[in-house]
Order: C-alpha cells, then structure tokens, then sequence
C-alpha cells in the first residue's frame, strides 16, 4: 500500500474545472478549454498510477491518516486506486476527453441554454465517477455514489420543459433516494456485521472481508440479506429490472449526457459496485457458500437469484427494443440489457465469466457511446429521432451510419468488435460450469440474436432503402411481415435538413389501427429547438426547419425530423458534420474495432486478468479451464 495524493487529484482535477467553467461564462472557447483540460488531467493522473498497479502497488490517501479525522470507528474516508479502482477510472477518464469535444459540437450545432451550468454538471459528474472509482470502502462509495446522482440531475433535466422536469424527478428517486437507501442499509448491516467480530469495517479486500466471512457463520441470513440490499442499491444505477425505468426516461436528456454518463459513469457505476460487492465485499466463496433455502428447489448459492433476474433482464429489455422506433430509447433498452451481461458473468463466479463481465465494461462503452454519439449528430443535422424517418440517411451521413454499424456490431458480439471477446469469455464461463448455468449461456446467446434485430433494420434503412420506398419492419409495427410503403402512404415525406414541411401522421400510426399514444411514443429527445439549417447548397426550396408534427400526435411549431422532399442530400464523410462531433464518432468506433482486434494487448482485458487473479489468489491460466466447486474450494482453503 502507498500512500499518494494521486486518487485525491484525479477526483479533485474536475471539481477545479468546475469554478474555472463558471467563471469563463461569457467566454465560450475559454469555457470548453477548461472542460478538455480537465479532462486531460484527470486522464494523465489515472494514467500515472497505471504502470505501478499493474506491477501489484495499490495508491491510497485516507482522510484519517492526512488529518486525523474519523466519523467511526472502522470507517475513514478514503481513496484507493487498486486494479478495480484503475479499471473503472481509465476508462471514464478516456471516454470524458473526446465527450469533451464532442459536447461542443453538439451544444453549439444546437445553441443550447445553459451551456455553463451544462459543462458544469459534466465536470462534476465525472469527479463523482471517479471517486466511486477510487472508494476504498462502502462509506465512501456511498458519498460519491449518491453525489453522483445529485449532479447529473441538472443534466437530465437540462431542457428546463414539463417532460424533463418529470424524468428529473424519476431519476433521482430512483437512484438518489430508492437505490442510496438499499446500499445505505446495506452498508450498515456489513459494519454491524464485522463488528460482532472485532473491529467493524467497510473496507474493500480481494476475495471478499475475512471479518464479514466469519460474522456469516454465526449471523447467516443477515448477511444474506446484507448482499441483497447492497445487490439492489447498486442494481438501480445499473437497471436491473425492475428497477430500470428511470433509464429510459433519462434519454430527455443531451445526447452528450446519455452516452458518457448514461452508457458509460452513471450506469457502469452501478455496474462496478455490483462487482464491488461480488469480488471485494462477500467475495465468490462467501456467496457460493451461504446458500438460500428455496422451498421446492432446495439450496442455492447467493449468486442465482442475481444471476436469474440479470438473464431475465437482458431477454426482455431486448425485446422491448425491438419496438422502439424512437432512437435513443431503443438505445436506452439496449443498455439495460448489455448492463445485465455484465451482472450476468460476474453473479456466474467463474472466473472466465467474471474476465468477460469485466471486459463487457469498456467494450460495451465504446460501442454504445458510439451509437450515442451518432443519434445525437443524426439529430443535430437533420432533427431525426425516430428510425421509421431514417429511411436512406446513410447517404447524407456516411460515416455516422459507418459508425453506427461497427457500434451495433459490437453491441451483438460480433468479431471483430470488442463485445465478442467480453461474451466469448462469458460462455466460457457458462460452459464450464455447466449444469444449469447452460440456461444463462443460452441467455447470452438468445441476447445477442435479439440484438441484431433491433439494431440491424436501423443499418438496413439508412442504407439499403431510399425514401419513398422502404417498408416497416416487423420489430417495428404489425401487420407481421411489414406493408411496402407503409410509412405515410402516398403522402411526401416530413421536412427536415431544409426542404417543404407537409402534413403526416407518425410512422407508426401509417399501419396501425390504433393512435398514437404519449405511453407509445413519450417525448422526442432533446426538446429545446434547434436552430441549425441547411447549408447554402443544399438542394431544397426552403433552408429553415418548419415543424408539422411532433411525436404525441398534436401539432406545434417545434422542429421535427425526416428527410426534405427532394430526398436527402448526398455528403461525404467530411462534410456531414462539424469535425467537434466527426472526429469523436470515428475515434470512439476505431477504439471498439481495436479492442476486439486486439484484446491480448489491451490495458483492460490484462488488468480484468489481475482483478480475478487477485480475487482468486490464482495464475488465470490455472483457473480458466477449472470447474466452479474446485476453483471456489481451492480458494477457501
């Protein structure tokens, strides 16, 4: 252990920037300045650490040991960037520097309000993600997990309307105040707990707390019920059903907020304290041997409830994607979904499945903040939000609709992205267990179909059907099989990108009996009105954004997307965008091929190796090929 101020930096880099930030309010290239030099530095000083962590050194700064201040005994204040702490902090620190840039471009193609409070809210909310990161122990995770949720409020209420305000109010309720009560009266159980045996502690050891291990013997079921409250308290930021609505809700939002802090900080850290508590609270020998009584079943481990609702989670978030024709929220489902692989392969304990899981973490970023990236540059050049009006975009946004496709390749493990390294190891896992955990490894697989069908007809309308001829998708609308032509008719297309406005009905409605529905439909993203036109050339009658209908089915004058009347506008790759959101979009998509290209190579496939080698007290090459009972009774002896 070495004591270094480093963990203390890499949280505080960010808190800094947030007085530069407000200060430079009426200089906008100063203000984003700042923005990207946090984010830099937060990333040189994770970065840092990285070379001694991997060589077995773990930095630690304590509040009790800097000044001799402790609320309890048992609990201090304190950072700690171990392999898992390091894990969770590169990546968000990498991911936050071209979010930066990508922010800009997104916020200014947009003339947003309140940009400074904006980049504000983004700094700080990075400094919680790290800080969840670096915790040392439950207590401190606990402050910065539920900061977290504090400060990405304004973020998701950020369009200041009636809908976001709603969505605000879900979101803290259900990570603020339900997801900080389960993990609070879990962490309180695990202090109670330790301290019927010595000295209580919350803090954080590989393999799981000796104290907590041998409290259980004697206290079983609350140390049952202290791993579920904790499983719940960090499952709601992960969208664990049914706990996950706020999700979806949440994508009111700037696309730059749902794709680094809803794909990435605030839905990963759920994710990480979930492997918090599997790998370094209980530990996978506590787990596996502190079984449930189930009446008709029998014992079983602590893991298979988890396991069970993260498989059940996966299957039906995918399947409520398929009937989202509304971009981000398929996008919100599918991140439900990919969050519970990740649950999945930890709750299996193997650690094959375990490495996957932690190797979903960055694969999945990558890939999802792609697809984010590209829905938000789809919606700031032509105000399209919804896949039933994305009919042909790909030849007004090449590489966009590129990315996107790598993103949604990943998303269905498919080589060579990234996300098939994390599921392959995942089967594995699943494989060598066998047994029944062969129901989870069909889980993963059933998964990975349903992703293809909800991500491919998006690839497959932006780049193989034209405008005035394309059909509805059969995950999209009935009747099965889709209508030709089924989307509007006869009638012209909605204007957007420049181009005559005419009346239509929504997408969906075209073949459906039924209306439109505010539950159907809810709210478009990103409500404020954008104010960005067509170019000069474009070849359209009118370059202004004249509304004819909004997504609830009652007119209004707020812009609205779809291709113009004369069809989109052929680009190139270079001049579909600004280069502040072009260049993110490629180098995010790039990093999801290289890290499934290679993953020997790989900073977080080797530090997820360490974590589990940790954990197990085991070379992973001698643990991979093992069965579960042998590698947990080898760690228990």
């Amino acid at each position: 252990m070495v004591e270094d101020i480093r963990p203390l930096a890499a949280v505080l880099v960010s808190a800094v920037a947030i007085a530069l930030i407000v200060a430079s309010h009426r200089r906008p290239n100063l203000r984003e300045g700042w923005s990207v030099l946090a984010a830099l530095a937060k990333f040189g000083i994770v970065a840092s650490m990285l070379p001694a962590v991997m060589g077995g050194d773990v930095f630690k700064w304590s509040l009790k040991e800097s000044t001799g201040i402790q609320f309890l005994e048992g609990i201090d204040f304190a950072l700690r960037a171990d392999p898992l702490g390091i894990f969770f902090a590169l990546l968000a620190s990498f991911l936050w520097i071209f979010t930066s840039f990508y922010a800009t471009g997104y916020m200014r193609g947009l003339d947003e309000h309140s940009q400074t409070r904006f980049f504000a809210s983004f700094a700080a909310s990075l400094s919680a993600a790290v800080g969840i990161a670096f915790a040392a122990n439950l207590v401190t995770i606990f402050v910065f997990y539920e900061l977290l949720s504090l400060v990405t409020y304004p973020l998701v209420a950020h369009n200041e309307d009636n809908e976001a305000r709603i969505a605000g109010r879900k979101y803290l309720t259900y990570t603020f105040f339900g997801g900080g009560v389960f993990l609070l009266a879990g962490t309180v159980m695990v202090y109670w707990l330790t301290n019927q045996v010595g000295t209580p502690t919350t803090a954080f050891e590989a393999g799981g707390m000796e104290a907590l291990a041998t409290a259980a013997q004697a206290e079983p079921v609350y140390a049952q019920a202290a791993f579920f409250l904790l499983i719940a308290g960090f499952g709601v930021k992960a969208a664990l059903m049914p706990l996950h609505s706020w999700l979806a809700d949440a994508m009111v939002a700037p696309t730059p907020v749902s794709g680094l802090l809803h794909a990435v900080a605030v839905v990963k850290s759920g994710a990480f304290g979930v492997a918090r508590v599997i790998l370094e609270v209980h530990g996978p020998g506590l787990i596996h041997d502190l079984p449930l009584d189930v009446p008709g079943i029998g014992e079983v481990g602590l893991n298979i409830p988890v396991a069970i609702v993260a498989a059940f989670t996966l299957t039906a978030a995918s399947i409520i994607a398929m009937r989202k024709d509304h971009l981000k929220r398929r996008l919100a489902y599918s991140t439900t979904a990919q969050l519970s692989y990740i649950v999945l392969g930890l709750s299996m304990l193997h650690p094959a499945a375990m490495a996957g899981a932690l190797f979903h973490i960055p694969a999945h970023a990558f890939a999802k903040l792609t697809l984010f990236f590209c829905a938000g540059a789809i919606h700031v050049e032509t105000h399209t939000d919804y896949i039933s009006e994305m009919a042909g975009i790909g030849k007004r946004m090449p590489l966009t609709m590129t990315a996107f496709t790598v993103g949604a390749a990943g998303m269905a493990g498919l080589p060579p992205i990234a996300g098939f390294v994390s599921k392959f190891y995942m089967l594995i896992g699943a494989g060598v267990v066998g047994g029944s955990y062969w129901l989870f490894a069909a889980a993963l697989l059933l998964s990975a179909v349903l992703n293809i069908g909800y991500l491919w007809p998006v690839v497959y309308t932006a780049f193989f059907e034209s405008e005035d001829r394309h059909d509805a998708k059969p995950v999209l609308e009935f009747p099965r099989g889709g209508l030709f032509r089924s989307y509007g008719g006869d009638e012209e297309p909605v204007a957007a990108d420049g181009g005559e406005p005419t009346d239509r009905t929504d997408a969906a409605d075209a073949s459906d009996s039924e209306p439109a529905t505010e539950e159907e439909f809810e709210y478009a993203v990103d409500q404020n009105p954008s104010d960005h036109t067509a170019p000069d050339d474009a070849d359209t009658e009118s370059e202004d954004h004249v509304s004819s209908v909004d997504h609830h089915g009652d007119h209004d004058d707020h812009l609205t997307g779809g291709p113009p009347a004369a069809g989109w506008q052929r680009r190139s790759p270079f001049a579909e965008s600004t280069w502040l959101m072009l260049a993110p979009i490629a180098v995010i998509a790039t990093g999801a091929i290289v890290l499934g290209i290679g993953p020997d190579y790989a900073v977080f496939l080797e530090l997820a190796f360490r974590i589990v080698e940790d954990v197990f007290g085991m070379p992973f090459e001698d643990l991979i090929g093992d069965p579960l009972d042998e590698v947990l009774t080898e760690v228990n002896n």
